[in-house]
């Protein structure tokens, strides 16, 4: 009985241990969202559109007219090699819509200066406008039209995916965002459209 009694304490010590490092890697799926590109900037091919906006969660009564709920986007471009091209943040008040061209305000400006043709884009919702330093804040939400190679082309629409943000990730966004405005001196940095802007 001694021996059994042994046994289950250990089988929970190393459940315990396991569900300990687990929650270490958890972040918070309500603040940053990953999708891809494709086809960009491609003969024929249409320009995609990654569309985002606030939900207005953040907003609290407030005398009308008046500033409340903004939040940001923190995008962060990179290419198919999971090198950063771009990053920026772009302004959407509360119920706002964002709407950026992934041709022109999204890989128009690479760092490196070449054009790719695919990649991925990962967003942060942040209450700042800094893209080297967010302060987490939910509220954004958004979709991407994907280029598909058909003939002819065929656009399709998805909402962006949920991710996971552990501290190491977010850390590793900001700092590759800071050394590509830092050493792009203008390169390396997206543009966003006036809000409100659809395509």
């Amino acid at each position: 009985m001694k021996k059994l009694g042994v046994l289950l304490v250990l089988i929970l010590a190393v459940a315990l241990l396991a569900g300990n490092a687990m929650a270490q890697n958890v972040g918070d799926k309500s603040v940053y969202f990953v999708t891809y590109y494709s086809n960009a900037n491609t003969a024929g091919a249409p320009n995609a559109v990654l569309r985002l906006i606030n939900d207005g969660d953040a907003s609290t009564a407030q005398i009308e007219g008046r500033p409340n709920g903004n939040l940001w986007a923190s995008i962060y471009v990179f290419d198919d090699s999971q090198e950063m091209l771009e990053c920026c943040n772009c302004f959407i008040s509360a119920d706002g819509l964002l709407s950026e061209w992934v041709n022109r305000e999204l890989t128009g400006n690479t760092l490196t200066g070449r054009t790719p043709t695919r990649g991925v884009i990962k967003i942060i919702s942040s209450a700042t406008d800094d893209p080297t330093n967010n302060s987490l804040k939910a509220g954004i939400h958004g979709t991407m039209t994907h280029v598909q190679y058909t003939s002819p082309w065929t656009l399709t629409e998805a909402p962006l995916s949920d991710a996971n943000l552990v501290n190491a990730e977010q850390q590793g966004l900001q700092q590759s965002c800071s050394f590509a405005i830092t050493l792009g001196s203008g390169q390396g940095t997206c543009s966003c459209t006036p809000e409100d802007q659809d395509f």
